[in-house]
């Protein structure tokens, strides 16, 4: 199931508790209110986990890591995860700059970061064996 607006697309991913929610354009204090409530409400409906493609977003400004920041810390709340994937070279620069990669690497792509919710969501499967 996807969802369009003008500047966002979400992807809900059959039979799981993980959605891709990708913004196009400039992210910043006019854009980023739109990110947060699409975040938020992805949440609201169940979804634990997820994954912010960021291919789209060619600029970011401190109030767009912000939403960002927040997100990984609803999610954590909630038992759940933010993973970034395909960041353009400004936005690589934003992240790196602020060391958000250093406790959140970004993936290549959504693929690489849906591998990465998966191999998460086995390892705390019923009966599968906890991570040491």
């Amino acid at each position: 199931m996807s969802v369009e607006s003008a500047d966002l697309t979400v992807t809900v991913l059959a039979d799981r508790e993980l959605a891709v929610v990708a913004p196009s354009g400039e992210l910043d204090m006019h854009t980023g209110p739109l990110l947060h409530v699409q975040l938020a409400n992805q949440l609201a409906h169940g979804r634990r986990h997820l994954i912010l493609d960021l291919a789209g977003v060619p600029f970011m400004d401190s109030s767009g890591l912000n939403i960002v920041i927040r997100a990984i810390k609803e999610t954590d709340a909630v038992g759940g995860s933010l993973k970034t994937a395909a960041l353009t070279p400004a936005v690589q620069r934003v992240f790196d700059l602020t060391g958000i990669t250093l406790s959140h690497p970004a993936y290549p792509d959504v693929p690489a970061a849906v591998a990465a919710v998966e191999a998460l969501l086995s390892h705390s499967a019923p009966g599968a064996p906890r991570p040491q």
